[in-house]
Order: C-alpha cells, then sequence, then structure tokens
C-alpha cells in the first residue's frame, strides 16, 4: 500500500490502516464500537486495566468512556482495523423496529472481549469486501449491515443488551474516585463533568468540596506529582511520560515542572544519576 496512512469511512463504518507505523494516544469513546483487529496489535487502557486485541480478534468497546490507545502493526506489515460504530440514533431504531429494551441493570464493565464465531468472522468479511466499492456509499446498506452487526453481537452476548439499549446520560458518580483514575487524561473540564454526571457549575463546587482546590489546580499539581515520580524513582524521561500524564506538549510540561519543583525535569535525572555516582 504506497499511503502511510489510509482511513476509509462509510458513514459508521470505518476502516483503519496505518503503514508500518505505531501510534499512541487517547480519545473519548462517544459511540458503542464493535471492533474487529484484522492485522497487528491494539491496546486500550481505561486507567485501571489494559486490554490487549491480537490478530482476527474482536471485541465491544462501550461508550462515554475515557481510554489511552497503542497501535502496532505487525514485523514488516501493516496495521489494520475495522470499527463498526453504534450511534444512540441507530440504536433507538433499531429498538423500535424490533421492540428491544435495556432492563436497566447496573454494568461496570466498559470492554468486552467477544468470542470469535464463523457469524461475525463472516460479518466482517462482507464489510472488508464492501470496502472495495461503493455500495457502503448507499445509507440505506449501511443502517442494514448495523443492524446485522447489532443482532450478532445480541447473540454472542445477551447481556450487551442492558448496555446497548441503555440510553441514559453517565448517572452522578463518586467524584473523587472517577478523579483518581482518570485525571492523566487530557480533556476539557466540561467532558469530566458529563461524565461524572454533572453540569459544569455543579462539577466545579463539588470538586472544590471534595478535594478543597479548584479543578485545573488539581490536576495539575497531581499531574506533576506523578511525573516527579515517575522521573526521580523510576528513571523516566520526560518525553515519554507527558503525554501519559495529560500534557499538551513538552515544553509546557517542563515549564510547570520547574515552576513547581525548582529544577527541570531534565536536571532532575542528573542529580539523582550524580547521587548514584557518588554513593558508588
Amino acid at each position: 500500500m504506497k499511503a502511510e496512512n489510509e482511513n476509509k469511512k462509510r458513514a459508521s463504518i470505518t476502516y483503519s490502516c496505518y503503514y508500518k507505523q505505531s501510534r499512541e494516544g487517547e480519545q473519548f469513546v462517544p459511540d458503542h464500537v464493535l471492533s474487529y483487529q484484522i492485522t497487528g496489535t491494539s491496546i486500550l487502557s481505561d486507567g485501571n486495566s489494559q486490554y490487549e486485541s491480537g490478530e482476527g480478534t474482536f471485541r465491544f468497546i462501550r461508550r462515554n468512556q475515557l481510554l489511552k490507545f497503542s497501535k502496532h502493526p505487525p514485523v514488516d506489515g501493516e496495521y489494520q482495523s475495522l470499527s463498526i460504530l453504534f450511534t444512540q440514533e441507530t440504536l433507538k431504531s433499531f429498538s423500535l423496529a424490533y421492540e428491544v429494551l435495556s432492563e436497566q441493570k447496573p454494568h461496570d464493565q466498559f470492554i468486552f472481549s467477544l468470542q470469535t464465531n464463523s457469524l461475525l468472522q463472516s460479518y466482517a468479511n462482507s464489510l472488508l469486501t464492501y470496502r472495495q466499492s461503493t455500495i457502503l456509499e448507499n445509507a440505506q446498506m449501511v443502517d442494514i449491515k448495523l443492524h446485522e452487526g447489532i443482532l450478532l453481537l445480541l447473540q454472542t452476548n445477551p447481556a450487551l443488551k442492558d448496555i446497548l439499549f441503555d440510553f441514559n446520560d453517565p448517572h452522578k458518580i463518586d467524584l473523587e474516585s472517577f478523579m483518581n483514575k482518570n485525571y492523566h487524561f487530557n480533556v476539557h473540564l466540561e467532558r469530566f463533568a458529563y461524565l461524572t454526571g454533572r453540569s459544569l457549575a455543579t462539577f466545579k463546587r463539588d470538586f472544590e468540596k471534595v478535594f478543597g482546590v479548584s479543578p485545573r489546580h488539581w490536576l495539575q499539581q497531581k499531574r506533576l506529582k506523578e511525573a516527579y515520580y515517575l522521573i526521580h524513582e523510576k528513571g523516566k524521561i520526560a518525553s515519554d511520560i507527558y503525554l501519559d500524564l495529560g500534557f499538551e506538549d513538552l515544553s509546557h510540561f517542563s515549564f510547570a515542572f520547574k515552576k513547581a519543583y525548582g529544577v527541570a525535569p531534565t536536571k532532575l535525572i542528573s542529580f539523582q544519576d550524580k547521587s548514584l555516582h557518588s554513593s558508588n
């Protein structure tokens, strides 16, 4: 494949290919996703656990969550994946057509590994075949394939019914627990507020009650404290950790770190190295 980065999108059906190039980043997942790993490896992290998906595997990713990802092509090969996004509009249409409703059962799982079977494999193969033509430019065909995907999900894992057809916004959850898990995601306060089931004003008010400081101040101090630990205790370097800790760029991270600790992150490593040498 000549292009180093190809991303072909047909409405809610996305085929991605990264030519011999690993990628890392983070994202907010607004819609449920059925993902098929064609080649290479994908690793997702929700702040607590990592979920690896290898060649030929399927997984279901629940909406309204923050994830970090890393995508790795095989040796001398290309990273390729297929993603089917199920929007709330699509699922509400399906719910009306098939009279399927959620029983509003509590569910704490966010990422599901699906057992590969001939039906899921045939479904993925059909979408890969269609991408070579213009058939998925047809909105009716897209709707048919999305509904087919929902039916297969319900057959593969019936428990997904209570997740797929839960159309409620996030409910109000424990703020302290959520923020301690997700502080390293670089998202706007509005997103944190929504995911904790609060308006922005309520989020800020509740936050100061819990932590005693503003959200922006707490986030920066929390990230810098973790950075200091990783650099001083674990020997990490700034360029390897600043993105993982929610900083947008290296220069901003270095400036904030030096302002907080009186020394640049690179100098902190030097001090640590010197102390090790002197002890020897």
